[in-house]
This record gives C-alpha cells, structure tokens and sequence, in this order.
C-alpha cells in the first residue's frame, strides 16, 4: 500500500499527518510521501506590477522574493510532517510541488500509483467552508485514487 499525505502546516493537516502514521504503524504499507503544494504562479501576476506595461525591477524581485518565501514555508512544513513520521521509526519521502493544490495531489496520486491520498477537511486559508475546504473538495471529485479527510 502506498500512502500520499498532503500538508500545508495547518492544525488540519498535521492532524492528518498524525492519522497517517497511526495507518502506517498498524498496516502493510509500503510507502508513505508527505507533499506540500505551493499554489503560487511562476510568472509575474499583473496586478502587481507598479506599471501594467512594464514590471519594475523592484516589481520582479518582490515577486522573486515572495516565491522564495512560500518555498520556503512549503519545506518547513514538510520537515515539520517527516519529524512526526520519523518518530514512528516510519520512512517517509517528501515533495514539494508548485500549482493548483487539488490538480497537483490528484495528478501526482494518480501517476505515481498512490492507494490512499490523507488530508485534512480544511487547510491554512483564511475562508472556512461550510462542510470542507476548497481543496480538500476538489480532490475528493478530481482524484481517481481513494480519499481519506481527517476532521
């Protein structure tokens, strides 16, 4: 069995972290990834040139700076997910991913062969959805692979 678990280092995905290593301690699996999916855009948004026809230099190296920033927090999340695991003696791989949140984990589940994708029911976002979160509802529609949402 092969066992996907997302986290963006919200209370809902490190609860989700913690249901994947009670699954990986009790069943025969044989591989656990924790992935983290930074939804940023590679290329400049014009809304945040200074000028909509020419971005400054200024405009390029904030975006520059902003993109590093979230990579940053994607790794610090997936170390934070990989310490759970390692203190299970649980062997995990990590990925970090730039795109759509929900395209991405159910893309990457699908071609990778995943049995199981684990998520929490609400990520980092500011808006709380009446029953579930945004991306959370999307791979339970998009994925092929089966779904577990950790409340």
């Amino acid at each position: 069995m092969k066992i996907l678990v997302c986290t963006d280092g919200s209370k809902e995905s490190l609860r989700a972290v913690e249901k994947a290593c009670k699954i990986a301690e009790g069943c025969n699996v044989n591989e656990v990834s924790v992935i983290s999916v930074d939804e940023g855009k590679l290329d400049l948004p014009i809304g945040a040139w200074s000028d909509v026809d020419h971005p400054t230099k200024e405009d390029v190296e904030r975006f520059l700076k902003a993109r590093e920033e979230a990579k940053e927090v994607g790794k610090k999340n997936l170390l934070e997910a990989e310490k759970m695991f390692e203190e299970k003696n649980i062997k995990v791989n990590t990925i970090l991913k730039q795109g759509s949140p929900a395209e991405v984990i159910s893309e990457f589940a699908e071609v990778e062969g995943f049995d199981l994708i684990i998520m929490g029911r609400r990520g980092i976002t500011g808006m709380k959805k009446l029953f579930l979160g945004s991306v959370s509802n999307a791979v339970l529609q998009q994925a092929t692979t089966s779904v577990l949402i950790v409340k």
